[in-house]
């Protein structure tokens, strides 16, 4: 199957370099991009057919996926909607629902749409995929191999659960990255050296992570496990409850699932 890239930015990158590593042949691989620079690179490094139009690389490839963003999206599907004819269809641009996007490519019906998350860079990512009916079997193999090369994937049958998705593991990242910031900045009040601070703070949330993915308990236990009675966790937990952090979290994390269902919606209305 010829795969066509339209985008040629960070997540098409890690998923070109995940595919070829996993045993993708460059030559089965196109991509397209305005940028000659970014056509350039890919060519360069992947050895992939790069073109400057979405058209020209949807009319070489049986399977089109959407890498731009989202504002771009209705642009790029009107661009290749005459070639698209029926192939299948990967977006993993955030908040257009499938609906909207067969309709710009008029009326297509084999459509998945995908939400990834950055640490697919390191072919660490997490994808939820949602099938459209005209999705086959076959179909569904070939974007697991995809997917599956730069991360875990994770298939689900509803569509709007794509929202919490987004909240959830596409924005988490940024989660993760403010708890680091914080404990970073902790470790600098109490003397460390930035270098320090980093190396304390990043191993520590990195073995946890690997602890509560290697363990079948939930993490509130194993959250309990390490805070003893009396003892110095406990201490900072009860700050945190006292400050009611986790219910904050879980707020902010809803909010961002209603962000995603408001740009869905604005960004899926016709032009007036």
């Amino acid at each position: 199957m010829k795969i066509g890239f339209l985008g040629g930015g960070n997540m098409a990158t890690a998923m070109i370099g995940g595919m070829i590593a996993q045993g993708f042949a460059p030559q089965d691989i196109l991509a397209a991009d305005i940028d000659p620079q970014a056509r350039a690179r890919l060519a360069q490094e992947f050895g992939i057919v790069t073109g400057a139009t979405a058209s020209e690389v949807a009319s070489r490839s049986e399977c089109l996926v959407f890498a731009v963003k989202p504002q771009q999206l209705r642009v790029v599907a009107a661009e290749v909607a005459a070639a698209a004819g029926p192939q299948l269809v990967v977006s993993i641009a955030a908040g257009i629902v499938t609906k909207d996007l067969a309709r710009w490519l008029g009326d297509h019906t084999r459509i998945v749409r995908v939400m990834p998350n950055t640490p697919a860079l390191l072919r660490a990512g997490i994808s939820a995929a949602f099938p459209t009916a005209g999705v086959s079997a076959d179909d569904r193999a070939e974007v697991d191999a995809m997917l599956g090369a730069v991360g875990k994937v994770l298939w689900v049958d509803d569509e709007s659960l794509l929202d919490g998705v987004t909240a959830v593991s596409g924005s988490g990242p940024a989660y993760a990255f403010y708890l680091i910031e914080a404990m970073q900045q902790a470790a600098a009040q109490l003397g460390f050296t930035p270098d320090q601070a980093r190396l304390l703070s990043i191993e520590t949330v990195l073995g946890a992570a690997k602890l509560a993915a290697a363990s079948p308990e939930t993490a509130a236990t194993l959250r309990a496990r390490v805070t003893s009675k009396g003892g110095t966790t406990e201490r900072a937990v009860n700050i945190l409850e006292a400050r009611e952090v986790k219910d904050h979290i879980v707020e902010a994390i809803l909010g961002a699932a209603d962000r995603s269902k408001e740009l869905g919606t604005l960004l899926g209305k016709d032009a007036p």
